[in-house]
């Protein structure tokens, strides 16, 4: 780093990077942020990636354009839990009037979170039962050591005929999950898990799981239904979305 880009601040450094990017070959339908590429992201870097504006990945802007399309003609108002909220999506369900938005995240020491975040164990919701329409809840459950328990905590607080968004990393080449409770280091859960807070990688069986916490899954090929240039605009990848319903 030189010493001229140490002094400068942030907020400037971000905006000369927006600056370099400005475009028209991309556009996050988050923030509408026009520019000539996202970012890329990811251990093995992934092109394309993470929107220059807002922060948004790939599947967060899947789940935005998901939740647009099949709420447009819902109910007036809903009642949206999301866990663990990614901040592009937290500030546009904050600020949007149709939304009772409750985001919530188990706070650890060394984080900060989006204010009006709640503190909250996945595990144990301190929230009452059929209490919402909605659930975001993505790339959560592979950090939780009793995911079982926490599916049968967003089970609980979802409204019979509600759905949600309940999304994990995926081997699809692994029929079966694969965890192990007695490794705990860190540099060993990256080495079996990919990541050092991961405690199981998802395999096809990630479905059973849901069905046996009582939802009703259906897989939506979502990607599937832009062409290839509209995927490279949005920023889209060709990955199901895990929707899960509480039966009626």
């Amino acid at each position: 780093m030189s010493l001229l880009t140490r002094f400068i601040p942030l907020s400037w450094k971000i905006r000369l990077r927006n600056r370099f990017l400005r475009g028209d070959l991309v556009q996050c339908p988050i923030c509408g942020g026009r520019f000539l590429t996202f970012l890329p992201a990811g251990v093995v870097p992934r092109a394309n990636a993470i929107c220059p504006g807002c922060g948004s990945m790939e599947r967060t802007r899947a789940y935005w354009l998901y939740l647009n399309s099949i709420d447009r003609s819902g109910p007036q108002r809903i009642r949206l839990l999301h866990v663990a909220p990614e901040k592009a999506l937290f500030h546009r369900f904050r600020n949007d009037a149709r939304i009772d938005y409750v985001p919530v995240d188990k706070f650890e020491p060394g984080y900060t979170y989006p204010q009006g975040t709640r503190d909250m164990d996945i595990t144990a919701l301190d929230l009452p039962d059929d209490a919402f329409d909605r659930i975001i809840c993505s790339h959560v459950l592979e950090h939780v050591l009793d995911d079982r328990k926490a599916m049968a905590e967003l089970f609980r607080v979802l409204k019979p005929g509600g759905w949600g968004i309940i999304q994990v990393p995926l081997d699809l080449a692994r029929q079966v999950t694969y965890e192990d409770p007695s490794i705990v280091d860190p540099r060993e859960r990256e080495a079996a898990f990919g990541q050092f807070d991961h405690v199981r990688i998802y395999g096809r069986d990630y479905e059973e799981r849901l069905k046996e916490a009582g939802f009703r899954v259906e897989r939506v090929p979502f990607a599937q239904g832009f062409d290839q240039a509209e995927r490279f605009r949005y920023g889209l990848v060709m990955e199901d979305l895990f929707i899960a319903h509480k039966p009626a």
